[in-house]
C-alpha cells in the first residue's frame, strides 16, 4: 500500500530521486505547510542533518534506499530498490486504510505540527485532492521540576485512569 502511494505521488509528478532515496517536493503543493503556526520559520539542517541533493528543506523521503553492502532488519523490494518507507508515509497509508479520507481527528503533541503532521497531510492532499483528516488536535508537552517529560528523558509519569462502559 505504501509503494502504491508513492507511485501515485510519482506520476503526479510531486517526486524526485536522489542517491539515498526517493522525495516529496514539497514546492509543487501549493498548501504545503497549513498546519504552521503563522510566524514560523524552519531552518535548514537545524533539527537534522541536510540530505546533498534535496531540493528544498522542507522535502521529506518517501522511500529511503539500503546502502550497498547493508541488510536492514527491514527492507523490501519497490521499483525503485531495495529499501524502506519514510515514517509519514507509513501513517498515511494506515490511517486511510483504517479510517477512511478525510477522517474526524488527528491528534498528536506539537512537536508533530512542522514536520510529521504537515508531510502526513501533504502526501494525503498530493495523491487524492483531500485533507487527511477534518480536524488536528495537538498537545503541550508536560513540563516537570527537571525539564519537558519524555520516555527518551526517563522521566516518565504514570497516571491510573479507571473508567466504566455503561451498555443500555
Amino acid at each position: 500500500d505504501q509503494i502504491d502511494l508513492i507511485k501515485i505521488l510519482e506520476k503526479k509528478g510531486f517526486t524526485y530521486k536522489i542517491a539515498d532515496g526517493i522525495y516529496f517536493d514539497s514546492s509543487k503543493l501549493k498548501t504545503y505547510g497549513r498546519l504552521w503556526p503563522k510566524k514560523m520559520k524552519l531552518k535548514a539542517g537545524a533539527r537534522v542533518k541536510m540530505v546533498p541533493g534535496k531540493k528544498n528543506p522542507t522535502d521529506f523521503a518517501l522511500w529511503k534506499f539500503t546502502p550497498p553492502g547493508v541488510k536492514r532488519q527491514m527492507e523490501w523490494s519497490s521499483p525503485w530498490g531495495k529499501g524502506f518507507p519514510g515514517w509519514h508515509t507509513e501513517c498515511v497509508v494506515m490511517s486511510i486504510k483504517f479510517l477512511g479520507i478525510p477522517f474526524d481527528i488527528h491528534c498528536g503533541g506539537i512537536d508533530h505540527i512542522t514536520l510529521h503532521h504537515t508531510n502526513e497531510l501533504a502526501q494525503a492532499e498530493a495523491a487524492y485532492g483531500k485533507i487527511l483528516a477534518n480536524f488536528w488536535a495537538h498537545s503541550e508537552f508536560l513540563i516537570l521540576k527537571e525539564g519537558r517529560m519524555g520516555k527518551s528523558e526517563g522521566n516518565i509519569i504514570i497516571v491510573a485512569v479507571s473508567y466504566t462502559h455503561l451498555t443500555l
